[in-house]
């Protein structure tokens, strides 16, 4: 295509606010997923366009890099730009996060430790299911959409985080299908193309998936959010996303000290901070989560889930925030959901009260498990190095030579799932390690370190991939 003429097309593209590589890709975004711009269409090189358009190169470049990045348009040295395709609903590229391809396509016979949640409900779930049955069957004069979600259900919330030192008002709540669509929301809300969100490294994959739905551009701190203050003015993002307790997936704890530095540094750079505490109530016998990061300033956006607490299938989760966020946050999830399952909800509230119990077996229990597949991987697979964690439902386990991606492969082959390193590292790092759940009983845990075991021996790395160098504490 000739310059004039996709300047043509693209009209006023730059009478919006923003960056002007954002408006000029938000422009050609439109073109392509109108039809205007179709399938093969080549697009003009950078230099031309740019004199076309009167600006820079670099303009140009960023919202080509951007485009490509998104999928929409295609660049291949030595034959130019091209757009990929439509980008309607059916052409959108979807997820390739091995965690959730393994729920999308699920095979027989696979152990699978990719996907970490309790796989049976506790007793105490369908007691509050058979309480709540009465309750049921009195509604009236209520048709069922609740996008704040069920006030009863506000309140118990408000109240658990109140007995942790954090007042709260069922106002500052909205409770969603799951911490997925939490994130997923907080990704809408928080992101437009093009804008830095920072992150740890690794952290949960669920996290850099709805992230980059929304075309992100992802900056990385270690786990211990080091040089967090200076990565705030450097980076310039528009959020940061942490998870401050029991680490998914290494299990760490930050510090009560840091935790003060980190919301003190948001708040001086007027950063919006994620406090992921889907796991925080998850620590083995003994082990106390430190209060959550919204406790040091009311603004910081908490998420929280029963999901991982209490079973997968309870599709339960919250964004704890600001009243007025929250009622934007709102208005944002009826345009697809006008409110969540209510008889689950209704079952929640009825389970807050007996929630501490369950956790107190659950604790017990994971301890347990956690300590015997650790025994079963120090005993099979005796180079593997799997540091204890005080809590949570994850190993981060270190490989001592090949890389993580392959290996799942050889894995999978051999029946068992495990999430490679580098799908939970926003810099594709981390190829050393893999992530593995221990939340399956003990004769399952030390069936899957034997097929491990196995598909380790039969493991052979492309050559090249030497072994790795010692690690570094985290």
């Amino acid at each position: 295509m000739e310059p004039i003429g996709i300047v043509e097309r693209l009209g006023r593209w730059s009478s919006g606010r923003g960056a002007l590589y954002l408006l000029l890709a938000a422009r050609i975004r439109t073109l392509i997923d109108d039809g205007e711009l179709p399938a093969g269409a080549a697009l003009p090189p950078d230099r031309a366009l740019a004199s076309a358009l009167a600006v820079g190169r670099s303009t140009v470049v960023a919202a080509y890099d951007l485009l490509a990045a998104e999928g929409r348009i295609v660049r291949r040295q030595g034959s130019g730009t091209r757009v990929a395709g439509p980008h309607n609903a059916a052409a959108r590229p979807t997820t390739e996060a091995p965690g959730f391809l393994h729920l999308l396509e699920p095979r027989d016979g696979v152990i699978m430790l990719a996907c970490a949640a309790p796989d049976a409900p506790p007793p105490e779930l369908t007691d509050a299911y058979a309480r709540i049955v009465p309750d049921l069957a009195r509604l009236s004069g209520d048709i069922g959409y609740h996008p704040m979600g069920d006030l009863g259900l506000r309140r118990a919330l408000a109240d658990r985080y109140a007995a942790r030192g954090l007042p709260t008002d069922p106002s500052q709540i909205l409770v969603t299908t799951g911490g997925q669509q939490a994130l997923t929301l907080l990704a809408r809300a928080l992101i437009r193309p093009g804008d830095r969100v920072l992150v740890q490294t690794p952290t949960y994959f669920g996290a850099l998936e709805a992230f980059r739905e929304e075309a992100a551009v992802l900056r990385t701190l270690p786990v211990g959010l080091s040089d967090f203050a200076s990565a705030l003015t450097t980076v310039r993002p528009v959020c940061a996303y942490a998870i401050s307790t029991f680490h998914n997936p290494t299990g760490a704890v930050l510090p009560e000290p840091e935790r003060r530095r980190l919301v003190a540094a948001a708040a001086a750079a007027s950063v919006p901070l994620i406090d992921d505490e889907a796991l925080a109530d998850l620590g083995f016998p003994g082990e106390t989560a430190p209060p959550p990061l919204a406790a040091y300033d009311d603004e910081v956006i908490t998420i929280g889930s029963l999901s991982k607490v209490v079973w997968g299938g309870l599709r339960v989760g919250w964004v704890r925030a600001p009243e007025p966020f929250i009622a934007r946050l709102a208005r944002m999830r009826t345009v697809a959901d006008l409110g969540g399952n209510v008889p689950a909800q209704l079952a929640a509230a009825a389970l807050l009260p007996h929630l501490d119990r369950a956790l107190a077996r659950s604790a017990v229990q994971r301890r347990a498990q956690h300590d015997h597949v650790r025994a079963e991987l120090a005993h099979h697979l005796p180079s593997w190095e799997a540091p204890a964690v005080p809590g949570g439902q994850t190993l981060w386990v270190r490989l001592p030579h090949g890389d993580g991606r392959s290996f799942a492969q050889q894995a999978l082959r051999h029946g068992v799932a495990v999430l490679p390193g580098s799908g939970l590292d926003a810099d594709g790092g981390s190829t050393d390690h893999l992530r593995l759940h221990f939340l399956a009983e003990p004769a399952v845990l030390t069936e899957a370190v034997r097929r491990l075991a196995a598909a380790w021996h039969d493991y052979h790395p492309a050559p090249g991939r030497d072994a790795f160098p010692p690690v570094m504490a985290i």
